[in-house]
């Protein structure tokens, strides 16, 4: 088992711990949603509230460890494998960082839960822009556009630029913490516009290369 994995399911293992030690101290229904305002809008019962997370982080483990034996472009895969595992550990992290939220504020412990966030995102969104300037052309990780799974060249050309405005999400998001009122847009916003831009350049690309 790859270092990487055996993190993973450690992480997953405290979340479990983490889980029953503070289940006698949670209210029957946990505040688990909040929304763009930072304001609770969705509660569940403290089981769910204690032990979805756990379950979506073993979710997510088994179809990161999935996907690299039923891609068609395995082997592409292979070449950034490094980044992909880092990846992966990283969303887990995340999880359990907004699982460690949710649990602060349901002891009453008050603060900005955007503002919370932010740290998090600004790591999780540079991070995605390392991810893109190393992936290669496959079927589940990336900017998947018609366009770049029909094209290497056009893969990578908007994976270099996609990588770098991932990045700069990062920097903006980390603007969310001083701006509480409008966090959600310096962390909300660019990834939109990022995702956008991409795709509409893996199509300008593509064109280009199809009028050769």
């Amino acid at each position: 088992m790859k270092e990487s994995q055996i993190l993973v399911l450690g992480i997953i293992l405290i979340s479990l711990v983490v889980g029953i030690y503070f289940y006698p101290q949670m209210p029957e229904k946990m505040a688990f949603h909040w929304n763009f305002e930072g304001q609770v809008d969705g509660y569940v019962s403290k089981f769910w509230g204690l032990f979805l997370q756990p379950f979506i982080s073993v979710g997510l483990f088994l179809l990161f460890l999935t996907i690299p034996k039923i891609d068609p472009l395995r082997e592409n895969i292979e070449k950034f494998r490094k980044h992909y595992e880092g990846f992966v550990v990283l969303v887990i992290i995340f999880l359990f960082y907004l699982y460690l939220l949710t649990i602060f504020w349901n002891l009453n412990i008050q603060f900005s839960m955007i503002q919370g966030l932010a740290p998090a995102l600004e790591i999780l969104f540079y991070f995605t822009g390392i991810l893109c300037e190393n992936a290669k052309r496959n079927w589940f990780i990336g900017i998947r556009t018609p366009w770049t799974l029909s094209n290497e060249e056009v893969w990578d050309k908007t994976h270099k630029i996609g990588g770098k405005l991932f990045k700069a999400c990062g920097v903006v998001a980390f603007l969310g913490m001083i701006f509480e009122k409008i966090a959600i847009h310096f962390i909300i916003l660019p990834v939109i516009l990022v995702a956008a831009y991409t795709t509409v350049y893996s199509y300008f690309e593509y064109q280009k290369r199809a009028r050769v």
